[in-house]
C-alpha cells in the first residue's frame, strides 16, 4: 500500500511538472545568425523582430519556422528562389532577439499583426509554415485574406504529437498550447500545398494525412519527398521546387 501511494504521488508530481514546464518542452528559442534588415512589431510593450528582405510589388511571403529553428538562416535560399517576393520571417517571442516568451496565443497575435502590416503594402501574400510553424500559418490563413498556403512537415494537432511522446500522461488535460491545425483546415478555401518528409521521425505520416483529409475537396494537395527526414527535408532539391510550385 505504501509503495502504491509513493508511485501515485510521483506520477502526480510528474504531471504537475509537465503542466508547469511544458512550454520548455515545446519551444527551443534560437539566436539569429544571419543579419538582415529587421521589422519591429510591438504588443503590449513586447518587441518582436521580423527578418526582412524588402521588395516592391504585390508579392510577399511570410514564413513561420519550427520550434528549434533560426528562421534567418533560410533568408539566402528563399531570396534566391523567390526574387519577386518581399520576405518576412517571424522571430517568435524569445527567438532571434525578440523579447518575451513564446506561447500559441502570443505567436498568433504576432502573426496577425505582421500580416496586417505586410498586407498594407503587398496584396498577394503567401503563407509558409514549417513544422510548429505550420500550425501558425494555417490558423492565420483561416483568419486573413492570404493568397496561398504552404505547410511543410505539418501535423494534425500538437496534442497528437505530445500524446505519442508522453503516452503515460493525460496530455489532453495538461496541454495548454494545442495547435489544432485540423480545426482551421476546415475553414481554408485558398490553394494549399502540404509537403511531407517520407522518413519523418517527428511528425508521423498518419498525422499529416489526417490533416490533409480535413481540407475541403480540391483545396489542398499533398506532396511527399521520399527518403528525407523532418530536419533534412530542406536539403532536398525538391524542397524549393515544390515551394515554388505552391506559390
Amino acid at each position: 500500500m505504501f509503495i502504491a501511494v509513493i508511485v501515485v504521488a510521483l506520477y502526480l508530481a510528474l504531471c504537475v511538472g509537465l503542466w508547469v514546464f511544458q512550454r520548455a518542452l515545446i519551444y527551443f528559442p534560437q539566436p539569429r545568425s544571419v543579419e538582415t534588415p529587421l521589422l519591429t512589431l510591438s504588443d503590449a510593450g513586447t518587441q518582436v523582430l521580423v527578418s526582412l528582405r524588402a521588395h516592391e510589388g504585390p508579392n510577399a511571403l511570410i514564413y513561420f519556422g519550427g520550434n528549434a529553428e533560426d528562421v534567418s538562416r533560410n533568408m539566402p535560399s528563399f531570396a534566391q528562389a523567390f526574387p519577386d517576393h518581399a520576405l518576412y520571417f517571424l522571430n517568435y517571442r524569445g527567438y532571434g532577439g525578440s523579447a518575451g516568451s513564446p506561447s500559441e496565443d502570443a505567436i498568433a497575435r504576432d502573426a496577425e499583426a505582421l500580416f496586417d502590416k505586410v498586407y498594407a503594402e503587398h496584396p498577394h501574400i503567401a503563407l509558409v509554415g514549417r513544422s510548429l510553424g505550420s500550425g501558425v500559418a494555417i490558423r492565420l490563413a483561416s483568419q486573413r485574406p492570404a493568397a496561398r498556403l504552404v505547410l511543410i512537415t505539418p501535423y494534425n494537432s500538437l496534442e497528437e504529437i505530445a500524446a505519442r511522446q508522453f503516452p503515460i500522461f493525460p496530455v489532453k488535460w495538461l496541454l495548454r498550447d494545442r495547435f489544432e491545425s485540423w480545426r482551421y483546415a476546415t475553414r481554408i478555401t485558398l490553394p494549399t500545398l502540404l509537403i511531407a518528409a517520407g522518413q519523418d521521425e517527428v511528425i508521423p505520416g498518419s498525422s499529416t494525412q489526417r490533416l490533409y483529409e480535413h481540407f475541403a475537396k480540391g483545396v489542398a494537395v499533398l506532396e511527399v519527398i521520399p527518403e528525407v527526414g523532418h530536419n533534412s527535408i530542406s536539403d532536398s532539391p525538391e524542397y524549393l521546387r515544390l515551394l515554388g510550385d505552391g506559390l
